[in-house]
């Protein structure tokens, strides 16, 4: 997360890769035989929502994977929901992301997985078309939810074959970090907003000592830097019926290229590996970063001296790659009145109090929630105001292991001088196609 903020390294680098790494348990749900999770559920008529819970007691699994700063935060919120809810008890299992989508369609398929659970927004399709999940828009229409609440692209990317997969918490995305003492030391009095603003910082932070200022990772978060300036050069990654692959366009071009510039021109080492670039900001060794806003709790807790805001525009106009934690559904909580009651007074709660969750360094995705004085004063409240720039990979299964195969080792190959970025573009690109057309015929797109 997708990457989401809380992980470990690992899992952090591989959440959007994990698409191939269901395959084997995807099995399981293929050859269950009857009737499909969520053929079952749309044929169950669907509760009426109530403002509370008043059936019986009742125990909720909730299945996620904020096992990291974020986790406290949303153990609280659990616990709260508990205390204003006393029938309702929510048993958490949380495990590391990585270990959670590889676990989930098997426990699904045995009747041991979760009742509700949060998951990212680029794992539904995939977990969709695999039965894993069921479609949730009798509970958004039963909850008060709708496209006016959430931005267009977060809310798009929730549907899959004209359904919807997740109800979303929050968003996260890239963010441009700097390091206060050093920007004091180059008399830089703002942050830069465009390609010659950043150029001219960079060059004033190197004249004041800093060697080289703004570290090019060859890996994580490369890709994700790589999607924001696509976006901003007015490509697409891949078409929307998620057919081929499309980021070898000449805005992909112009991306990666600004990408291996930054490097060749002096501003970043020859080989920054995977979120080297983040540990050598901490060690105050680079002035400025593009990393998640997930960072943000963790400089806090460092004390580091920092400020925070949207990436630059380099190309024609602002993007930036973002994901998004959603809450789902599975068919255990689908098939009984109460249990699907109660999970609705869960979903609608949590989306409510979002403002808290916000404190795990994250913008709440609800527009009612974003806009209060909790979110726009907080550390990402300048991120939060323009979520409208954030875009999100089309919901298309599979992607993410498509991806890790083919876009994430050209952006590699490039930053890292080992091919030029046309051609390691249009390799990966002809690869991705192929994997994506595969992809289509075995998820039966």
């Amino acid at each position: 997360m997708s990457p989401s903020h809380t992980h470990n390294n690992l899992s952090r680098r591989t959440i959007l890769s994990l698409g191939g790494g269901l395959a084997a348990t995807a099995a399981l749900a293929a050859c269950g035989g009857g009737k499909s999770a969520g053929e079952s559920a749309l044929a169950k008529p669907a509760s009426t929502f109530k403002a509370g819970y008043t059936g019986p007691q009742i125990t909720l699994s909730y299945w996620n994977g904020f096992t990291g700063g974020d986790g406290p935060f949303m153990k609280g919120m659990v616990a709260q929901f508990m205390k204003e809810n006393p029938k309702i008890t929510v048993k958490s299992n949380t495990v590391e992301w990585a270990q959670y989508y590889q676990r989930l369609p098997a426990a699904v398929t045995a009747g041991k997985g979760p009742d509700v659970g949060a998951m990212h927004l680029d794992q539904l399709a995939t977990n969709a078309a695999r039965k894993v999940i069921v479609p949730v828009d009798d509970v958004i229409k039963a909850i008060g939810l709708g496209r006016d609440d959430f931005t267009k692209e977060v809310w798009d990317a929730g549907e899959y074959k004209g359904a919807r997969y997740g109800i979303p918490l929050d968003v996260h995305s890239l963010g441009m970090y700097w390091n206060t003492e050093h920007f004091a030391k180059a008399k830089i009095s703002s942050p830069p907003m465009d390609q010659a603003s950043l150029t001219e910082a960079l060059d004033k932070l190197k004249a004041a000592g800093i060697p080289s200022p703004f570290w090019m990772p060859n890996r994580w978060p490369a890709h994700l830097m790589f999607l924001s300036l696509l976006w901003q050069n007015g490509g697409e990654p891949y078409a929307a019926d998620g057919a081929k692959a499309t980021f070898d366009s000449e805005a992909g071009v112009k991306a990666l290229s600004w990408m291996r510039d930054v490097v060749t021109k002096g501003y970043s080492p020859d080989n920054v590996a995977a979120d080297s670039q983040y540990v050598g900001f901490k060690n105050k060794k680079l002035a400025i970063t593009w990393d998640g806003i997930w960072q943000i709790n963790d400089l806090k807790a460092a004390k580091f001296p920092f400020a925070l805001a949207p990436i630059p525009k380099i190309g024609d106009t602002n993007a930036v790659w973002a994901n998004s934690h959603n809450f789902y559904l599975t068919n255990q909580a689908a098939q009984d009145d109460n249990k699907l009651q109660a999970s609705k007074v869960f979903l609608d709660w949590m989306s409510k109090k979002s403002a808290e969750w916000a404190g795990a360094g994250v913008v709440p995705a609800r527009k009612s929630v974003r806009e209060t004085p909790e979110v726009t004063g907080s550390s990402q409240g300048p991120i939060a105001k323009e979520i409208a720039q954030m875009k999100f990979l089309p919901p298309v299964p599979g992607l993410g292991d498509v991806q890790a195969q083919t876009l994430e080792i050209a952006v590699a190959n490039a930053v890292l001088g080992k091919q030029q970025p046309a051609a390691a573009l249009k390799d990966a690109a002809g690869k991705a196609t192929k994997l994506m057309q595969a992809n289509q015929k075995k998820f039966g797109v």
